[in-house]
C-alpha cells in the first residue's frame, strides 16, 4: 500500500467530520469504534478497512458519491453502481418517475439531479418554461439558472427579492452539508446575478397578497393573472445507486383557487407533449 494513501483516506475522513461538527470522540460513538482509533486513521498512522468505511460512511451521512470516492483513495473497489438514467438496469426507475410526473398533471413537476439540472418534466411545466431563451436550456435547463437570471423567471417573479433570498440560502446550505464542487460553482454563478432593485413604494402602494401557509411562495406574473405556488421534493428511499441518490422530484401545488383554475384550464387546452429533456 502506497504510504500517501492512508493519509489522503485520513485527509477525507476529517473533513468530512469537521463538516458535520462531530469531534472524533461523536463519530467514533456512531461508528462502533475508539477515539484512538479513528484518530489514528486520520493522521494516516491506522489504515482502515472497507467496513470501518463505510460504516463511518453512513455514520457522516456522506453522499454515495463521495463513498465511492473515499473508497478509492484506500484502494477498494466503490461500493455504489453509478448508472445511466437510460440505461436498462434503470427501467423501473424511469416508469416510476413517469408515472408521478403524470399523475401530478394538472400541475408542474421536474425531475433533477444533484446539481438541480433538469431532466424531465411533465407538460404542465411548459408554463413557467415559456418564453425562457435558449441560453438557459442548453445543454439543459437549470432550476437555479431559470429562476433567478435575468432573462429566465426573475422578470416575471412579483416576489423575486423573497425568492431570491431563500433560494440561494438553501443552495448555500447544500454547498456546505455536501462540499459538491459543482454546486459550489453553481452558487458563486448565481449570487452574481443582479439583485432586484428596491420599487421605493411607499408600503401603503404595495398591493396586498393573500395570507400563506407558506413563507415564500413562487409568485409568477402572467398576462392573465398572477400565479402564486408552492414545491416541494421527493426522493428515492434506500438508493444504492449513486445517480438514483441524487435524483429529486420537484412537484409545484397551486396556492389559490385562481391558479387551481388556470393550471387546470391550460392542461384541457391542446398543446405539445411533456418535454422530455
Amino acid at each position: 500500500m502506497d504510504a500517501q494513501q492512508p493519509s489522503r483516506v485520513g485527509a477525507l475522513l476529517r473533513d468530512w467530520r469537521r463538516r458535520r461538527r462531530f469531534s472524533q470522540l461523536d463519530l467514533a460513538l456512531l461508528a462502533d469504534t475508539s477515539a484512538r482509533h479513528l484518530s489514528c486513521v486520520e493522521t494516516g498512522r491506522a489504515h482502515p478497512s472497507r467496513t470501518m468505511l463505510l460504516r463511518l460512511s453512513v455514520a457522516l451521512d456522506i453522499p454515495l458519491r463521495e463513498r465511492n470516492t473515499l473508497l478509492l483513495a484506500a484502494d477498494y473497489a466503490p461500493a455504489y453502481r453509478e448508472s445511466g438514467l437510460d440505461d436498462t438496469y434503470m427501467a423501473s426507475v424511469r416508469t416510476a418517475l413517469g408515472a408521478m410526473l403524470t399523475a401530478h398533471e394538472p400541475y408542474p413537476a421536474v425531475v433533477i439531479d444533484r446539481c438541480w439540472n433538469i431532466l424531465t418534466g411533465n407538460r404542465a411545466m411548459s408554463l413557467l418554461m415559456d418564453g425562457i431563451p435558449p441560453s438557459l436550456l442548453e445543454p439543459r435547463p437549470n432550476v437555479y439558472r431559470l429562476t433567478l437570471h435575468p432573462d429566465g423567471l426573475a422578470s416575471r417573479l412579483s416576489n423575486l427579492e423573497e425568492v431570491r433570498a431563500l433560494a440561494l440560502e438553501r443552495l448555500l446550505r447544500q454547498v456546505n452539508a455536501t462540499g459538491d464542487p459543482e454546486l459550489r460553482a453553481l452558487y458563486e454563478e448565481v449570487l452574481r446575478y443582479p439583485v432586484p432593485e428596491s420599487e421605493g413604494k411607499p408600503e401603503a402602494d404595495v398591493p396586498a397578497v393573500a395570507p400563506s401557509p407558506i413563507e415564500v411562495p413562487l409568485r409568477i406574473t402572467t398576462p392573465i393573472g398572477e400565479l402564486s405556488m408552492f414545491s416541494t421534493m421527493a426522493t428515492f428511499g434506500a438508493p444504492a445507486d449513486v445517480t438514483l441518490s441524487e435524483l429529486a422530484i420537484e412537484l409545484f401545488y397551486p396556492l389559490d383557487e385562481f391558479t387551481t383554475n388556470t393550471l387546470q384550464a391550460l392542461a384541457a387546452a391542446p398543446g405539445p407533449g411533456s418535454p422530455a429533456l
